[in-house]
Parts: structure tokens; C-alpha cells; sequence
């Protein structure tokens, strides 16, 4: 048997070759995952379950139907850490809330479903925060995780869990969801590679739901490649999901194995930039776009003007959807129910249980979106935003006319420290400064890692925008940023694995 350290190390596309190859076995590679949770998670806390007995049955039964001379996909025997919030028959699903503690759905999720019979083996489910509400994890009832590249950092969020798994190597590859940037920022603080679908392109059957018309399940990986696997894998037409596309899935695996942007027109989006940007994150941004005019990409600066407006409009309309989504919790069919003595009213018993089972942003969230949508206040407040949400959607289109596709930093700062920002609501919301634009008008985007910032040491991610249904030149440019960089994804935790003691250099050599 490899070293586990080797195993872990592996990408997910290697990983799946030597397993069909029965060079190692989906047990074998499950087994070396499983170790590093027990030996890093208590610093990261990325799970928040872990399906031990679960996965090393699902990597067994990929290791007989190998041997049975069985066809395996691209992706069976390996592992992948689930986001809580993709419902499962054989694990809890609790959104990072109280409020359904506990609670163990009666089916999977669509993209659950397809991912088992991909052969892919599930680890377990990560850290989110609360309902997909933040942009830290600290929203999270379970408590935070922490970004292994400095444990006293953010691993971003909502989907903060799944960005810390993949990152501190405990999974080659995991879910997220993208409603206001919770795949691209997490991936981006974190290290890695995160992609936003288009809208309709990934099933939200069985994802339970913060803001309909924004939500986006997505991949998250160590490598564009990979990425693209599990993209492929999860996405496609789903006649339970109303809003899934009836369009062939882009061809993103081929196009992250195309890394060439020889004549690509890229746009720098001029309203990207500027003050509240930290230094550093402009530094390696401004580098990945000379990067890509080397590699023969035709750059230009391109404006979206409305893209100023882009966050006060995202905040009125997503938690307007929340408001309306998270009515169904009210304590009378499943999930936590405080106050029933027997005298107590339903209405007393659905109030005692949402003071009691739903966290302040959430609630923050709900208010907000209560009221946007409230007699007298719908016209000026939600019924503005989404007429700007429309001329986003056009600046888009303006500039996809002039360009192929468009970047950005995809953060304005690197990871901040844990507890910075917790009591200041917009300085947590500016973390999404550049993601929301594409959650509103619905297109494709993926952030890239282009290095580390100079003042912190810390990941710095690039974002790359490209039209509804064109995902595949995402991938494209995002493979001949990562193939040009060369860069070996790593942290002190990488270092932990393999035994090395000097964990600061292994973490400067893995992001030059």
C-alpha cells in the first residue's frame, strides 16, 4: 500500500486512474482520507459529520465491481466531503442551524444521488454557514472552521466546510453552493479552485434553499481538472428541479485539458478594483493578467457600470427569497420544536422554536426580507433591486459582446482573522464585493488560485466570468493560468501529513 501521505496528495483525476488501473484501491485511498480527518480536524473543523463506515462500504463496492471487470466512471473510488445542506437518505442534514439538528432527510438530494452512482465515495458533511448565510462559517451553530493556511483565519463561506476539507487535504474534492459567491470565496481564501455554474446547470432538487433564484450548487477541488470532473458529474437536466436547464452540460473537461487562450479577448472589469482592495490581492491579480497577455490572450479594460449597485441589490433580493424560504420551518413537521407543554399555542410554539433554533444572521436575513417585501415597501425596495438586477444582466451582455470572458480578483482581501467581522454585518458582506454580479445575472464564473498575497502569505484567487451555458471557457482559462503557474497546492497541514517539521517553507514553496 502507497503512504497515506502520497494518497491524499494524489488529484482526483490520478486518484480514479489508479484505482481503475488496481494500481491502489478505492478502500485504500477512502481508509488514508479518513485518517487525516481524525488527525486535522479538531484544528480545521470542516465536518460536522463524518460517514466513516458509510464511505469505506461505498469504496468497497467500487473495489468488487473493478475487480468483476465492471466499467468505472471518471470519478469512482474517490472521495468527496458533502456540504450540509445536499439532503441524504444516511446522514443528517442540518444547514449549520439548530434548527434541524439532528434532522435525517427521507431522500437524497438529486445531485447526492448521482454522485453515489458515479462511484464517488462520500465522506461525510461540512461545515457551512447557517443556511448558506455568510461569508465566514462563523455563522455556522456548530461553530466556525478554520482556513488551513492559518488556522486563525477564515476559511471563507457559506461554504467555508467544504473549501477547509479539500484545502487541509482531508478531501480531494467536495460540494458547495453559490448564492452571493459561497463557492469562488471560500475557494479563493482557502487556496483552491471553486466554480459557479450557470443557473439551471446544476440540480437544486434535494439543496435546501436560501434564495431560489440564486442559488447554484458547484464543484470545489485542488485542481481546474478535477473540477471539471465533478462538474460534469453533478450537472445535467433534472425534471424534478423547475429551474434545471434542458442543455447539454458545457464541455468543461475538455476545455480544462485545452489550457491554451492563444487569441482569447479577455475584459478586466474596470468597477473590480480600487479602494477597500488590499494591495497584495492586486499585486498577484494585475500578475495573473499579464500572465494571461503572454499567453497570447487579447486583454482589454471593460465597464459594467451597474456593478456598484450589484451588492444593495443582492441583499434586498436575497433575503426576500430567504424570508419566504425559511417560513416551512415551523416546528410542526420536522426538525426542533420548543414550548409544546400542551397548552401552548401553535403560533407560541413556532415563535419559541425560531427564536431558539434559527442564529442572528439568519434572522437578520429574514427581517430584512420580510420587510423589502411588505405592503408599501415591495415597489421601492424589492421591485427596485431586481430592475437592477436587469441592468446587470445587460452589462454583462455589453460586455460579452466586446469580450470572451471577463476577470476580477475574486475576493477584495485575502482571509481575514476569525472574529473580525462578526459584529460588523457590511464589512462581512464586502467580502462578496465580487461574486454577486454573477449570481444575479446567472452566468458561468470560477476562481483560480494566482498565488500568494506578499504582505501575508496568504491565497489569492482569481475570478473568471464567462456567458450563460459558456462554462467551458472558465475552465479554459482558469487550466492555462494553473498550468502556467505551476503552481503545488499546499499548507502547513500538507506538511503535517507528509511528516515535515519546517511548515512556513513547505507553505511558501507550495504557492510560488
Amino acid at each position: 500500500m502507497a503512504p497515506a501521505s502520497d494518497l491524499i496528495t494524489m488529484t482526483a483525476a490520478q486518484m480514479a486512474a489508479a484505482v481503475a488501473a488496481g494500481e491502489v484501491s478505492a478502500t485504500e485511498i477512502a481508509t488514508a482520507h479518513l485518517r487525516q480527518i481524525e488527525r486535522t480536524d479538531a484544528s480545521v473543523h470542516a465536518f460536522l459529520h463524518v460517514a466513516a463506515d458509510a464511505a469505506l462500504a461505498a469504496a468497497d463496492a467500487v473495489d468488487k465491481r473493478r475487480a468483476a471487470g465492471e466499467p468505472l466512471g471518471p470519478l469512482a473510488g474517490v472521495p468527496l466531503a458533502l456540504k450540509d445542506l445536499f439532503t441524504t437518505t444516511d446522514m443528517p442534514t442540518t444547514c449549520g442551524s439548530k434548527i434541524l439538528a439532528g434532522w435525517q432527510p427521507p431522500y437524497d438530494s438529486t445531485i447526492t444521488a448521482r454522485l453515489r452512482r458515479a462511484g464517488i465515495v462520500l465522506l461525510g458533511k461540512t461545515n457551512m454557514d447557517e443556511f448558506a448565510m455568510g461569508s465566514s462559517t462563523e455563522n455556522s451553530a456548530l461553530g466556525p472552521s478554520h482556513n488551513p493556511w492559518d488556522l486563525s483565519r477564515v476559511p471563507g463561506g457559506s461554504s467555508g466546510g467544504s473549501a477547509a476539507a479539500v484545502a487541509a487535504y482531508q478531501a480531494p474534492l467536495a460540494t458547495g453552493t453559490d448564492t452571493g459567491g459561497s463557492i469562488r470565496q471560500p475557494a479563493a481564501v482557502c487556496g483552491i479552485v471553486g466554480v459557479k455554474p450557470t443557473y439551471g446547470g446544476s440540480s437544486r432538487y434535494g439543496v435546501v434553499a436560501f434564495a431560489s433564484s440564486l442559488d447554484t450548487p458547484g464543484p470545489l477541488a485542488r485542481t481546474v481538472l478535477d473540477a471539471a470532473l465533478l462538474h460534469e458529474a453533478m450537472s445535467g437536466h433534472d425534471p424534478c428541479d423547475s429551474t434545471s436547464l434542458d442543455a447539454p452540460v458545457p464541455p468543461v473537461v475538455a476545455a480544462a485539458r485545452h489550457a491554451d487562450v492563444a487569441g482569447l479577448r479577455v475584459g478586466v472589469v474596470a468597477e473590480l478594483a480600487g479602494d477597500g482592495y488590499a494591495a497584495g490581492v492586486m499585486t498577484r491579480f494585475n500578475e495573473a493578467v499579464e500572465l494571461l497577455e503572454s499567453l497570447g490572450a487579447k486583454v482589454s479594460e471593460v465597464s459594467c457600470p451597474h456593478f456598484g449597485y450589484a451588492l444593495p441589490a443582492y441583499y434586498l433580493i436575497a433575503p426576500s427569497e430567504c424570508s419566504s424560504n425559511l417560513a416551512r420551518f415551523d416546528a410542526m413537521r420536522y426538525g426542533l420544536r420548543i414550548g409544546d407543554d400542551g397548552d401552548a399555542s401553535a403560533e407560541d410554539v413556532m415563535s419559541l422554536t425560531r427564536a431558539a433554533g434559527f442564529g442572528a444572521e439568519v434572522k437578520r436575513r429574514i427581517m430584512l426580507g420580510t420587510y423589502a417585501l411588505s405592503s408599501g415597501y415591495y415597489d421601492a425596495y424589492y421591485g427596485k433591486a431586481q430592475q437592477v438586477r436587469t441592468l446587470i444582466i445587460r452589462d454583462f451582455a455589453a460586455a460579452f459582446d466586446q469580450v470572451d470572458v471577463l476577470v476580477s480578483p475574486t475576493t477584495p482581501t485575502t482571509a481575514f482573522p476569525l472574529g473580525e467581522r462578526v459584529d460588523d454585518p457590511m464589512a462581512m458582506y464586502l467580502a462578496d464585493l465580487c461574486t454577486i454580479p454573477s449570481d444575479l445575472a446567472g452566468n458561468a464564473a470560477l476562481s483560480v488560485p494566482c498565488g500568494l498575497a506578499p504582505e501575508d502569505g496568504l491565497p489569492v484567487g482569481l475570478q473568471i466570468m464567462a456567458p450563460v451555458l459558456a462554462d467551458d471557457r472558465c475552465y479554459r482559462v482558469g487550466a492555462a493560468v494553473e498550468a502556467a503557474l505551476d503552481q503545488r497546492r499546499g499548507h502547513p497541514l500538507l506538511a503535517e501529513a507528509r511528516g515535515i517539521e519546517n511548515a512556513d517553507a513547505v507553505t511558501r514553496e507550495a504557492g510560488r
